[in-house]
């Protein structure tokens, strides 16, 4: 089990093998805390080590890797040396503008897809670009763990899922739902809160006169108000 994966122990010192077996890691070996990545991919190629990971619903959490002290030391040593070099400091630097740029390009690229979306009447053209401005802002910051994250399906699709989740926790009472515990009951009212928000969406598509109590409206007017509040 030199290169395995567990889960943690009972207690900080063990560990749980895919059987359930409570085993301690070799003698010499310390755990290494998740957080540094560059260290933590460095001690895992360097060779024998032990994975610590749990499952919490569809999400992984690393709790760090057992290696041995002597390679943990000696790795970390070689890349604060490594991270203290001019040369390095450069390279960092070019990487955050790229990072930078390319989160600005995306940001733009989803608040279009957003008020695509919304396709409102020219009527609430200024709604509409307040709007995808609130959800944009929700919902593109990295590591937000929002759908506009993800790379697994197209922006348009992701802006169209923003919306209605904004949606369903601005315009609805689902936060404060009472949703029992039965297998596919929180989708259902998903989609049945869906259905609604589309069927809200298209009033202002239409150009249709809303009423100022409209959940829309006043959600807007609650989103605006903490803006300027900031």
């Amino acid at each position: 089990m030199s290169n395995s994966i567990f889960s943690p122990g009972s207690t900080p010192e063990t560990v749980k093998s895919a059987d359930g077996k409570e085993v301690s890691p070799p003698k010499g070996w310390n755990l290494l805390p998740p957080g540094d990545a560059a260290l933590t991919r460095r001690v895992k190629a360097a060779g024998d080590h032990w994975v610590v990971q749990e499952k919490k619903g569809r999400k992984v959490f690393s709790h760090g890797v057992w290696a041995p002290a002597s390679t943990i030391n000696q790795i970390r040593e070689a890349l604060e040396a490594e991270r203290s070099t001019e040369q390095y400091a450069k390279r960092k630097a070019a990487s955050a503008r790229r990072r930078e740029k390319i989160q600005t390009e995306y940001v733009d690229d989803f608040f279009r897809a957003v008020c695509t979306f919304l396709d409102f009447h020219p009527d609430y053209k200024d709604l509409a670009h307040q709007m995808a401005h609130a959800i944009t802002q929700h919902a593109t910051p990295v590591g937000s763990g929002t759908v506009a994250r993800t790379k697994r399906i197209p922006v348009e699709q992701r802006a169209e899922a923003a919306v209605i989740a904004w949606m369903r926790h601005q315009t609805t009472a689902y936060d404060m739902m009472t949703i029992p515990r039965v297998n596919g009951k929180r989708r259902e009212i998903r989609r049945m809160l869906a259905q609604r928000s589309n069927e809200l969406l298209n009033q202002y598509r239409r150009g249709e006169c809303v009423s100022a109590d409209c959940p829309l409206q006043q959600a807007m007017a609650q989103t605006l108000a903490q803006e300027e509040s900031a």
